[in-house]
């Protein structure tokens, strides 16, 4: 990896994509840190330590969340719209003919609808993230609503949604002008940038736990590289065919179905769905000092320090990866592309034989990723009962992201040396 870099950075064109890559970095950092207005530190500090949500959201906004800033959702509505359109891409037939017949114009029309998903879904969570951090105790907006303060309310939720739109504007120079996926590497940049910060605080704290740490996040870094880049070749044979007097095909490749290809969206989808019932259990649980009702054993059940969660956690994540491998799996559509480019598995007959093939060797290979998604979900669970603290300053999402980041962007790396003949790099 280093030798990779290193070799880059001897090449004018790519040394600038990197240095344009780090530049769009620092203008997302700079603006993490530029508060909206009205915000009270301390109060936001304190909810940040009680409130699992907003440290997930946190996640994905980069580390934006946490100061309130104005790019506080960070990318995150744009996620969400992602994975509406790829859902809604397998249900609905215009956007399936737009994506499977489109072609680049098609692919573009699919893009713009994304973009115009983002705004709605930015509006509205800038609206529900301001709505909790106001109801919280003690506040840390307070003035906003939009019957008592429309101005500041408006004003907070245009600022948020346009954060949005230009966090969603740099990554796409990232993707465009530098060097890897530009979302992907802000929601990278944020997490890498408050390692320091975490570290610093356990030498303080207790030193020796820093050990355990690494050691952990070693083996943990090691399963991801490991299972994030396993997969299963299915071989594929094409047949031979002649065109005037030349013949093309009779060669033979692979399909390489991954081990995980739902990548950390099942942890979405899971942490999404399961915060829910203990938010609002949460508004019909008697006070303390009164009997407790069914609504405070949900809470109770639902918390992140309760086995129940963990449990439900993990067995989500197993679910919601299959569900998500299987939907991208029919977009991909591999049987019906391989009998019309003339392919076919050694021993499998064309048609609904392939497709139920492929379909069994999937199943197969996703229950190793699906399980070990949801080790990795209740890792944090599994140490803190363990070590009595909350060893990981990575949480375990974080490990996947900035593995999964550094992975892909080393592969892009790789494919512009390789394209420049770079000799040096494949030795």
């Amino acid at each position: 990896m280093i030798d990779a870099v290193r070799n880059a950075m001897r090449l004018p064109d790519l040394r600038n994509k990197i240095l344009f890559t780090l530049l769009i970095l620092i203008i997302y950092r700079l603006a993490a840190h530029i508060p909206v207005p009205g915000v009270n530190p301390t109060a936001l500090t304190t909810l940040f330590n009680s409130n699992q949500l907003l440290g997930f959201l946190d996640l994905f906004s980069g580390g934006a969340l946490s100061n309130f800033s104005i790019v506080a959702m960070g990318v995150y509505p744009y996620i969400t719209a992602t994975i509406i359109m790829q859902l809604a891409t397998g249900i609905i037939p215009s956007l399936e003919k737009l994506q499977k017949e489109g072609g680049d114009a098609g692919r573009q029309r699919l893009d713009q609808i994304t973009h115009l998903i983002t705004i709605p879904l930015a509006a509205l969570q800038g609206f529900g993230q301001a709505l909790v951090l106001t109801q919280s105790n003690p506040p840390v907006l307070t003035q906003f609503g939009l019957t008592t303060f429309p101005l500041q309310t408006i004003a907070i939720i245009v600022t948020l949604t346009a954060g949005t739109i230009f966090a969603m504007w740099l990554g796409e120079l990232i993707s465009e002008q530098g060097i890897g996926s530009g979302i992907s590497i802000i929601i990278f940049g944020g997490i890498v940038a408050a390692i320091p910060q975490r570290v610093g605080q356990m030498i303080q704290s207790n030193p020796t736990s820093l050990i355990f740490f690494v050691v952990i996040t070693i083996i943990t870094i090691v399963g991801i590289v490991y299972i994030q880049e396993g997969h299963r070749r299915v071989p594929v044979q094409y047949g031979k065919r002649v065109r005037g007097t030349k013949m093309y095909g009779g060669q033979s490749t692979h399909i390489p179905l991954r081990v995980n290809s739902a990548g950390m969206i099942p942890l979405i989808f899971a942490i999404s769905i399961l915060i829910f019932p203990g938010v609002i259990a949460g508004y019909f649980a008697a006070p303390p000092g009164q009997p407790q009702n069914l609504a405070n054993l949900i809470v109770n059940a639902f918390n992140q320090n309760s086995p129940v969660y963990w449990v439900v956690y993990f067995f989500m994540v197993i679910g919601f990866t299959y569900f998500y491998t299987d939907v991208i799996f029919r977009q991909q559509n591999l049987p019906e592309v391989l009998q019309q480019q003339g392919g076919f598995i050694p021993g499998i007959r064309p048609g609904k034989r392939t497709e139920d093939y492929l379909n069994g060797v999937l199943q197969r290979i996703t229950l190793v990723g699906a399980v070990f998604l949801g080790v990795v979900a209740v890792l944090p669970f599994l140490i803190q009962d363990v070590s009595e603290t909350n060893t990981l300053i990575i949480t375990s999402t974080g490990l996947l992201i900035v593995v999964g980041v550094v992975l892909d962007t080393m592969k892009q790396l790789q494919a512009q040396l390789l394209m420049r003949h770079y000799e040096g790099f494949i030795k």
